[in-house]
C-alpha cells in the first residue's frame, strides 16, 4: 500500500513532465501532420520508456549486458529531462515578457459564423440600388392600349417579386498561429534544448575525467607528535555498476596512488550490483598502494547489492573490511561501523563493539558512510569521522536537497569535540552527471597540536 502511494504520484509526475515537454518542444513548434511533429511525438513516448526500463532492469535482475545497454541512454535522458524542464520554465517567463512587450502585429484570422459576434462580424448584404432592375419573366410585357387599364393589385404575386440573397462568403483558411508567437515558441525551445544539452554534456565529461584531489589538514588534540603529517586518502561512493565500470575504477585507483598516502579509507557505496557481474570492474582495486593498507566500511548500496558477498570480495582484493571493528595504527586508532541501512539485516552500526574497549587517551578516527551518524559519534568521544553518501548533491539543484537532509553536505565541520569530514565521492548514482559537485578523492593530513 505504501509502495503504491509513493510510486503512483511519482509516475504521474514523470509522465506529466513529459507531456509538458512534448507541448513546448513539439506541439508548439511544429505543424500538425508534419514529419517533425510525428518524430517528436514518437520520441516523447520512447525516451521515457527507456528510462523506466533502465530503472527496472537492475531491480528486476535482468542480464547485466542488457542493464548496461539500457543504463546510459535511460539515465542520460533522465538528467536531460531535469534540465530541459528547468530551462523551459525559465523560458515561460521570457515568453510572457516578450509577448507583453511585443504584441502580435498580424491578428489571427477567424472563420465567420452566423451565430453571433463571438466568431467575428457577420457580413451584411449590400443595400439595394434606388432603381432595381425588373425581375426576369418569361412573359412579354403587354402592348400599350388606348383604353386605360385598371390599376394593378397592390399585392404583387410571388413569382414576380425579386429575391435578394446575400453574396456567398468565400471560405477562409483555418486559424493559424501568429508568426511572432511561433517564432518565440521555437526560440525558447531551441534555447532550452541547447542549455540542457550543454549542462548534461559538461556534467558527463566531469564524471568521466575522474575525481580531483583535495587536500585538507585536520588537527587532532590527542594525536601524538610521531603521527603528525599522517595522510589518509579518503574515497567514497565509487558506485561501480552498469554505468561506471572497470575504466572508472582504474581512474580512481590511479588518482589515489598518485597521492602516495599512508592509508586508504573507502567509506561505503563501492558498488551497485552483485559480485558476479561487477567483479571484473572491481579488480583494479587490487592495485591500491599505501603504507598501512586500505580499509573499507559498508554503505547503504552494499546492502541493496548483498553486503556479505562484497565484504568477502574486498577482502580477497587485499582491502580490510571494518565491520563494527577497530584497529590500532601508529599514533591513533582507526575504527569503522556498518551503515545504518544494515539495520534491516540486523547488521547496523554498533558503537559499543567498535569503540567500547578502546583507550580514551588515544585519538580515534571513525569511518562511517552516512554523516547522519555524527550525533552518536560525538557521544562516544570520537576525534574525527570520515563519511561520504551525499555526493555533494551530485547535480544542481539537488545540492539544496542534500544540504537540507544531511548535517554536512561536503567538507569539514565541527560538532562539539568531534570533527566531521564528508567527501563528495568519486562516482555517481543514476545519471553519470556531476554538475556543481565535482567528484573527489581527499587527502586528509592529520596534525598534532603537540608538534
Amino acid at each position: 500500500m505504501i509502495f503504491a502511494l509513493i510510486v503512483v504520484p511519482v509516475l504521474g509526475l514523470f509522465f506529466g513532465v513529459h507531456r509538458y515537454l512534448w507541448c513546448r518542444l513539439v506541439r508548439d513548434t511544429t505543424t500538425p501532420g508534419s514529419r517533425p511533429r510525428r518524430t517528436g511525438t514518437v520520441a516523447a513516448f520512447v525516451l521515457p520508456l527507456t528510462t523506466l526500463a533502465a530503472l527496472l532492469a537492475g531491480r528486476g535482475g535482468a542480464p547485466f549486458p542488457l542493464q548496461q545497454a539500457l543504463a546510459w541512454p535511460g539515465y542520460l535522458w533522465l538528467a536531460l529531462v531535469l534540465y530541459l524542464t528547468l530551462a523551459l520554465l525559465v523560458g515561460e517567463v521570457v515568453r510572457a515578457i516578450a509577448l507583453r512587450a511585443l504584441p502580435d502585429r498580424e491578428p489571427t484570422q477567424r472563420t465567420p459564423s452566423p451565430t453571433g459576434p463571438a466568431h467575428g462580424p457577420v457580413p451584411q448584404p449590400p443595400p439595394p440600388s434606388p432603381d432595381p432592375p425588373p425581375a426576369f419573366s418569361a412573359e412579354l410585357p403587354p402592348k400599350p392600349s388606348s383604353t386605360p387599364s385598371p390599376a394593378p393589385s397592390p399585392t404583387p404575386s410571388p413569382s414576380s417579386t425579386p429575391t435578394l440573397l446575400p453574396p456567398r462568403t468565400p471560405a477562409l483558411p483555418p486559424v493559424a498561429t501568429p508568426p511572432r508567437r511561433l517564432f518565440l515558441a521555437r526560440a525558447v525551445a531551441a534555447g532550452a534544448s541547447l542549455a540542457a544539452a550543454g549542462a548534461v554534456g559538461y556534467g558527463t565529461a566531469t564524471t568521466l575525467r575522474g575525481p580531483v584531489v583535495k587536500r585538507v589538514t585536520i588537527p587532532l588534540a590527542k594525536l601524538p607528535r610521531t603521527a603528525h603529517g599522517f595522510r589518509i586518502a579518503v574515497v567514497s561512493d565509487i558506485h561501480l555498476g552498469p554505468v561506471l565500470g572497470r575504466a572508472h575504477t582504474r581512474r580512481v585507483v590511479e588518482t589515489i596512488n598518485r597521492t602516495h598516502p599512508d592509508l586508504i579509507a573507502i567509506v561505503g557505496d563501492l558498488v551497485d550490483g552483485n559480485v558476479t557481474d561487477l567483479a571484473p570492474a572491481a579488480e583494479p582495486l587490487r592495485e591500491l598502494r599505501s603504507r598501512h593498507g586500505a580499509f573499507f566500511v559498508t554503505g547503504n548500496h552494499e546492502y541493496y547489492s548483498g553486503a556479505d558477498q562484497w565484504v568477502d570480495h574486498v577482502r580477497e582484493l587485499g582491502i580490510h573490511p571494518l565491520e563494527n571493528a577497530r584497529t590500532e595504527l601508529p599514533g591513533f586508532d582507526l575504527a569503522g561501523i556498518n551503515d545504518v541501512a544494515g539495520q534491516t539485516e540486523h547488521a547496523g552500526p554498533d558503537y559499543d563493539q567498535a569503540l567500547g574497549d578502546r583507550d580514551p587517551a588515544r585519538a580515534v578516527v571513525l569511518m562511517a558512510h552516512q554523516p547522519v551518524t555524527i550525533h552518536d559519534t560525538v557521544r562516544y568521544g570520537v576525534d574525527l569521522q570520515l563519511s561520504g553518501h551525499t555526493h555533494g548533491g551530485q547535480m544542481w539543484p539537488f545540492t539544496y536537497i542534500a544540504d537540507a537532509t544531511n548535517p554536512t553536505i561536503a567538507g569539514l565541520e565541527r560538532y562539539g569535540d568531534t570533527q566531521l569530514y564528508v567527501s563528495r565521492g568519486a562516482g555517481t548514482w543514476g545519471p553519470p552527471v556531476r554538475l556543481g559537485a565535482p567528484p573527489d578523492v581527499t587527502v586528509v593530513e592529520l596534525a598534532s597540536l603537540r608538534a
